[in-house]
């Protein structure tokens, strides 16, 4: 493949080695300072490049961070993909994604690479969405599916809109989040019932359904039962 010519210039392809190093430069600085310490010349002081090898493969640094976000969105999926898939029912793996989120503020191996740079991409909701639209849909997109395949086998309410829903739930699992990381320790059992519960109503999930998902999540793994 010929490399573009700009501006009468011979641009090279963009390599994925390279922008994987930028990118990972740029993790770094969030997480350490924040994504206000982030800039083209951090990041590539940080990954040790140059200005070149930067715009071979982003046009901005706004491009720069929403790339950012949407891999460490596609990272925060694929963390939960397996169960979510594996679930017997799209009632339980609702449940299962709804406790994927909930491991940024509980877990502190999950917290540890992920909570600044969440913490980072919601500040943007409002004040740049364009930054965040790719990440926030790689996030909500298994859960639609899930809402999806509920409503076709009458599992949830006839009247649930799978997108509407999901940005719902998004918004009470982060609230509840950003709670918990607000806040010294808490009961982390009844918080995530308190929630699956609220969320699975919302639904239209029956009680007695709502009860066997939180049973069975909070039943030993070793019980068969």
């Amino acid at each position: 493949m010929e490399p573009v010519t700009v501006g009468g210039r011979r641009r090279l392809e963009p390599d994925p080695q390279v922008r994987a190093a930028i990118l990972a430069a740029a993790a770094r600085i969030v997480r350490a300072d924040g994504l206000g310490a982030l800039s083209v010349a951090a990041v590539l002081g940080e990954a040790r490049l140059g200005t070149r090898a930067f715009y071979r493969h982003f046009d901005s640094k706004d491009d720069l961070v929403a790339a950012l976000f949407l891999d460490m969105a596609r990272a925060e999926m694929e963390r939960t993909r397996i169960p979510v898939e594996a679930a017997a029912d799209p009632v339980r793996a609702v449940a299962i994604w709804i406790d994927g989120r909930l491991d940024l503020a509980f877990d502190d191996d999950v917290a540890a690479g992920l909570r600044r740079m969440s913490l980072e991409a919601q500040s943007q909701v409002f004040a740049a969405p364009q930054l965040v639209a790719a990440a926030y849909g790689e996030v909500l997109h298994p859960l639609v599916e899930c809402l999806c395949r509920g409503k076709d086998l009458g599992l949830f309410a006839a009247d649930v809109d799978p997108v509407t829903e999901a940005q719902s739930m998004y918004g009470v699992v982060w609230a509840n989040v950003n709670r918990q990381w607000s806040a010294a320790g808490g009961a982390v059992g009844e918080l995530r019932d308190r929630v699956q519960r609220f969320c699975l109503r919302g639904l239209g999930v029956a009680p007695e359904t709502i009860e066997s998902v939180l049973a069975d999540r909070n039943r030993p793994a070793n019980d068969n039962r």
